[in-house]
């Protein structure tokens, strides 16, 4: 039993002993580190997972994030978790703002089609509505 509370004295010792020189190597004010910044940092590979179309990081959207983290011994899933809930929420109410601007920009393309076909019509009439010179077009005038 003495073996167990020894183990716990050196892994105590030693967890103090590293977030010391832990925390000596990285005080900025002493070494005067320059490679340190804060600017915004962009994901490894984020480039690459957008060139290839999937998310900017995989935690945005995917399998990973999206399917359960584990399952019933019989093969059930998983209850989802309110993050899961609430992107399925978002991605719907996205889904039903698509459909919505979609159709009404169908709508919209159909109203201007019939619009167009309306005023050539209007225009044609117009030309054929026009009065006629009774002179021939053949029949030169003398002046």
């Amino acid at each position: 039993m003495a073996a167990p509370i020894m183990s716990i004295r050196c892994t105590v010792q030693v967890t103090r002993l590293l977030c010391v020189r832990l925390r000596n190597s990285v005080d900025l004010s002493r070494t005067g580190n320059r490679s340190v910044h804060s600017s915004t940092l962009r994901c490894a590979g984020q480039d690459w997972r957008v060139r290839r179309g999937f998310a900017r990081s995989g935690s945005e959207y995917g399998p990973l994030t999206d399917l359960p983290d584990w399952s019933f011994a019989d093969g059930r899933p998983a209850p989802p978790w309110k993050g899961q809930i609430r992107r399925k929420e978002e991605r719907e109410a996205l889904a039903r703002r698509v459909v919505l601007l979609s159709t009404e920009m169908d709508q919209g393309m159909t109203n201007w089609h019939k619009k167009q076909q309306e005023m050539k019509a209007e225009q044609l009439q117009k030309e054929i509505s026009k009065l006629k010179s009774k002179a021939s077009p053949n029949k030169t005038t003398n002046t």
